[in-house]
């Protein structure tokens, strides 16, 4: 993957919040979610850069009424603001600190959405995942099942999150520590779970 400097999007991530977010060493509660749309044109799928960001989940404040909504589910709610074409094909990728759950309907929201918008296919990697309980394994395969893409990020998807998403400021991208490991150790955590074979 290769980002473009040039097709930068306007609101770029703090470093510190990315590093701190998406590394997939440590577990943080905060979701991340960073997101990009290409249609496709004559079978070659192309960038629209005025359709990219990034978002995270909003807190809970019961003292306003508000009990908070997943990272997911803010994207969902922005994809009418997009005005894709129905005619189209359109590929959403989406690079998450956390795999989407179930608590909150995450994962049954994502599926109704893609059997919905039939002309729009996603992708997802994710950094970490939940899999400590068989309704997180579920949801997974609930999103595998609805035709989306499901895999843990790599060096390449980090790296180009720093390069695309991140106010960088000219820095390359630093692995930290253990990276690769533990990409190796969630992705065949992740393949098991998908072949109905979860610990």
């Amino acid at each position: 993957m290769e980002a473009n400097p040039a097709s930068r999007p306007r609101h770029l991530m703090d470093p510190h919040v990315f590093t701190s977010n998406f590394n997939n060493g440590i577990g943080r509660h905060k979701t991340y979610l960073c997101y990009e749309v290409e249609h496709l044109d004559n079978g070659t799928w192309v960038k629209m850069d005025q359709h990219r960001g990034s978002l995270h989940n909003q807190a809970k404040n019961l003292f306003f009424g508000f009990y908070g909504r997943h990272a997911e589910l803010c994207f969902l709610d922005l994809v009418p603001s997009l005005q894709l074409d129905l005619a189209q094909t359109y590929r959403v990728t989406w690079f998450i600190s956390w795999s989407p759950c179930v608590s909150w309907g995450c994962a049954e929201r994502v599926r109704a959405f893609l059997q919905e918008n039939t002309h729009m296919r996603l992708r997802i990697f994710a950094a970490r995942i939940y899999d400590y309980d068989p309704l997180y394994k579920e949801a997974l395969q609930m999103l595998r099942g609805a035709g989306a893409q499901v895999s843990i990020m790599t060096y390449d998807e980090f790296e180009y999150c720093w390069d695309t998403f991140v106010d960088h400021q000219g820095r390359p991208f630093q692995p930290w520590d253990g990276l690769d490991e533990h990409s190796q150790a969630l992705s065949g955590r992740l393949q098991a779970i998908l072949q109905n074979q979860g610990n």
